[in-house]
């Protein structure tokens, strides 16, 4: 069987298998009904009209109408009309999509029908961070007044673009969470590919025509639209019958003979399936009375008003912004043909990560204590690539590589998504990008990133699902470093590199290290130290000189300061995870004066700790833990709160020393060699490595 997630073994959104549910509906000749995005008012994620008339009903396909078909002869753009929801940037990405028949079947699998096997239930896939999902839904669709709500077909009877509309609905939360994006978005999703913008202005007429054509034929979707230059520009249509910051789907080029001259030409479709440009080239323009009939032909002019028409390339030029392409792979980003059958010439890793606040969270540059807590991954580059000039490079001034350089390095492409930022009725986009930094031996805290500059990085921080960017490096290693502007925003992202076929590329854990050495023996235990902690003992300890978690808590407490003494399920856990209680004993005691490893940074002396301050003073103490380990550590110890008292530290300190341990004892060599992240899961279990230890005795730890 194929890998879980890939497209021939998509992952089953919300664990429903359409086989399974298909099977059961037909053997029970029931239709089938859909509990997790039911046909409720939450589905549709709209305000509810006040007007009883305007009421939403959720009606089958056959209920609207009596021929209704899943797909009316063959799929094409002018198959999907936007209804009422601002979604063009999702609908003219499908647009696109039915221009390129082996991407098409992909989202929405064959033989699916409204008459043959028809039990009211269909599935479609999309991408989503690394795996493709298959989305099973009903086909009760939302009416009102007795049209589709929201997309639509001009073929009235078909309702394949409805129902793929609906299962992305149902994927993202609502219908209502699809207003509002970026066509990348949709392309992405529809292709799992790479989307990126290309200013109009970047390049002269012919070469972007020559690149739009050679992206088109390689499979790429194409959008494009004009920027509005406020809020209430948005939706207004300028004098050549253009909309203002809304999105086209460019679905093919081609060129006319106009006497002695060659026009080259753009087509492009409105999602609204109406409102189309009326300048030159247009539908119903003159400059087509002097193309001879079989020109016209081969390039399907139909005067309707079906929103799709021509455009000359200089006139696009001139009234649009923004072209948005999405490659499959790294080579359909190329300006040139190619072979689409060749052998991929890349390489892909992948990471999901997560940004913790007040953890791994640590924001941008402008915040240097905090800038090296966030999520890092080592990426190691053996071979050098030879790489052509691609669409897409060098935007807002990549640092370092010249354009004979570019040919003697290795080729690099990273994208970095933030996931699930679109909920229910809302979208929230954090500011992103990531930094590539040459990486070093030993631990790259925060005066190594204070010194060193980025070599490649994504670009200015951007509100947008995804970043990207191609870079060309040396041979080595290196750690791409993923953030958001500002610090301690929670949020989860994926990130995916590229890299040129024989290159060894590899994502790698920064290893945590233990020199326990330096905190235990950073002073000489004095003779006097050693009576009292014995007298204490004497004290406190039984008539069978042990002593338990009580006895142990009353006998530490004895000697800290008062905001400081350690509660009964502390000293339980340092009982059940201290191999050597003597050590333990200096530590507190001396963690009580004003010069210990607490105190120092514990920089706003408020008895408390961050996360960034509880990974320094760990570093400090001898311990270089990785952010993975430190955000394990605060969510047993910190339990949800945003800082960590003393006690908690105290815990930490404790369990990072079993962690340590168990390491060190480990016998199997491929744990061994996987590090010790490898057995970071004892953080989060206590008795289970300790399920019945006898109280310690002074004289035998």
């Amino acid at each position: 069987m194929s890998e879980l997630g890939s497209i021939d073994n998509p992952v089953k959104f919300k664990d429903q298998d359409y086989d399974a549910l298909l099977q059961k509906c037909l053997k029970s000749a029931a239709l089938f009904s859909d509990t997790v995005f039911a046909a409720t008012q939450s589905s549709l994620g709209i305000p509810v009209d006040p007007d009883p008339k305007k009421a939403v009903k959720w009606l089958r396909p056959k209920e609207i109408t009596s021929n209704a078909v899943f797909v009316e002869g063959t799929m094409g753009t002018t198959d999907i009309c936007q209804g009422q929801l601002g979604n063009c940037w999702l609908l003219a990405a499908l647009s696109c999509l039915t221009m390129h028949p082996t991407l098409f079947v992909k989202v929405v699998p064959s033989g699916q029908s409204l008459s043959e096997s028809y039990a009211g239930i269909f599935r479609f896939r999309f991408w989503q961070y690394g795996e493709w999902v298959e989305v099973v839904v009903d086909d009760r669709l939302p009416v009102r007044e007795g049209r589709l709500l929201f997309s639509y077909s001009r073929t009235t009877n078909e309702f394949w673009s409805a129902l793929v509309e609906k299962a992305y609905a149902k994927l993202i939360g609502s219908y209502g969470s699809l207003k509002g994006g970026i066509i990348s978005e949709g392309m992405e999703d529809f292709t799992g590919g790479i989307a990126y913008s290309l200013p109009v202005s970047s390049r002269p007429p012919r070469m972007l025509w020559r690149g739009i054509t050679a992206a088109l034929a390689r499979s790429s979707l194409l959008s494009c639209f004009i920027h509005a230059a406020s809020v209430k520009e948005i939706g207004t249509v300028t004098s050549e019958g253009l909309i203002k910051g809304h999105a086209y789907a460019i679905t093919d080029t081609d060129k006319v003979q106009r006497t002695s001259e060659e026009v080259l030409l753009l087509r492009l479709r409105n999602p609204w399936g109406f409102v189309e440009y009326c300048g030159p080239w247009s539908d119903k323009c003159k400059d087509w009375d002097v193309i001879d009939h079989a020109q016209k032909a081969r390039l399907e002019l139909a005067k309707v008003e079906d929103g799709e028409f021509w455009i000359g390339i200089e006139d696009f030029c001139l009234l649009f912004n923004t072209v948005e392409m999405c490659s499959v792979n790294p080579d359909s980003m190329s300006g040139e043909a190619s072979d689409d059958t060749a052998t991929p010439s890349w390489t892909l890793s992948s990471y999901q990560g997560t940004w913790v606040p007040m953890c791994s969270a640590g924001g941008s540059r402008r915040y240097p204590r905090s800038f090296c807590k966030n999520p890092q991954f080592q990426m190691i580059l053996s071979e050098k690539d030879v790489d052509d000039y691609d669409y897409g490079e060098d935007e807002e001034g990549e640092e370092g590589d010249g354009e004979d350089d570019k040919k003697k390095k290795c080729t690099v492409l990273v994208e970095l998504l933030q996931k699930y930022r679109r909920q229910k009725d809302k979208v929230n986009f954090l500011y992103i990008a990531f930094h590539i930094y040459k990486d070093r031996p030993g631990s790259l805290d925060q005066p190594f990133f204070s010194n060193n500059s980025p070599v490649a990085r994504s670009g200015k921080y951007r509100s947008i699902r995804s970043v990207w960017r191609k870079v060309h490096l040396e041979p080595g290693s290196y750690v791409i470093l993923a953030s958001t502007y500002r610090p301690n925003q929670q949020g989860e992202f994926f990130l995916r590199v590229y890299t040129k076929t024989g290159n060894i590329q590899g994502f790698q854990d920064f290893p945590c290290t233990n020199n326990y050495s330096v905190m235990v023996m950073s002073k000489p235990v004095l003779p006097e130290d050693q009576f009292r902690v014995q007298k204490w003992f004497d004290e406190k300890a039984g008539s069978d000189d042990k002593v338990n978690a009580v006895q142990f808590m009353n006998l530490v407490n004895s000697v800290l300061e008062k905001d400081y003494e350690l509660p009964l399920e502390t000293c339980r856990q340092l009982l059940n995870c201290i191999t050597n209680l003597k050590y333990m004993m200096f530590y507190l005691t001396n963690n009580s004066t004003k010069d210990s490893i607490f105190f120092q940074f514990d920089e706003d002396s408020s008895g408390t700790m961050s996360p960034f301050e509880l990974s320094l003073a760990l570093n400090a103490a001898g311990v270089e833990c990785d952010n993975v380990v430190v955000q394990l550590l605060w969510e047993r110890f910190g339990a949800g709160e945003q800082f960590l008292p003393f006690y908690g530290f105290v815990s930490c300190v404790a369990r990072l020393q079993v962690l340590f341990d168990l390491f060190e004892s480990e016998t199997n060599p491929e744990v061994k060699d996987k590090g010790i992240n490898a057995v970071r899961s004892c953080l989060s279990k206590s008795a289970h490595f300790f399920p019945s230890l006898p109280q310690p005795s002074l004289n035998t730890l």
